[in-house]
């Protein structure tokens, strides 16, 4: 069965210009083709009342166990609240050298921290999350590069200092492992 490229499956309603966006920034990153599909998976069960989060390795799982077999890559987008254990929050997380990752628009609104909206800003930082977990599905690890989107990010404040891009470390690192056809 030949692979169907990078599949990101908006579980929430998202608008039509922040999912083709961030769909045009990764078909660009990773030479793929990118398709949009809708969620249809049952989140419920991975809310902890305690923490009123998201379990993300939970959702992890499955989505990994929903992913379609010819899928190259599936990321699931949320508009959840997501932590795991040893975080009080997370942006995304994903598999290394898996299939899957979760990425969540949660706390990327500046509405978050008491500024004022700003929906490009919104999206750059949605397109970099989906990068990064995608990078990690791919084998990257964190990288040291202040501007690279491998680059770990704690804070907003980290996801807006970064590029939408790899540094040339780890665009070779992709290269190496055979991930980018262009």
């Amino acid at each position: 069965m030949e692979k169907q490229g990078i599949i990101l499956v908006s579980c929430g309603l998202f608008e039509n210009k922040l999912l083709k966006s961030v769909a045009k920034d990764v078909s660009t990153q990773f030479h793929q083709p990118v398709q949009l599909k809708e969620c249809t998976l049952d989140i419920h069960q991975f809310y902890n009342p305690g923490r009123r989060q998201y379990d993300a390795n939970g959702l992890l799982k499955l989505i990994s166990g929903q992913a379609p077999e010819g899928a190259m890559k599936v990321i699931g987008m949320m508009r959840v609240d997501l932590y795991i254990p040893i975080l009080t929050y997370i942006f995304g997380q994903a598999s290394l050298n898996g299939r899957t990752g979760v990425v969540s628009l949660y706390r990327l609104r500046n509405e978050h921290y008491g500024l004022e909206p700003d929906y490009d800003l919104l999206i750059e930082r949605f397109s970099k999350v989906t990068l990064h977990e995608l990078g990690h599905t791919f084998g990257l690890i964190h990288c040291s590069n202040p501007v690279c989107v491998m680059r770990s990010s704690t804070y907003v404040e980290d996801l807006d200092q970064k590029n939408k891009s790899f540094c040339y470390q780890c665009r070779a690192g992709l290269n190496q492992n055979g991930h980018l056809t262009g």
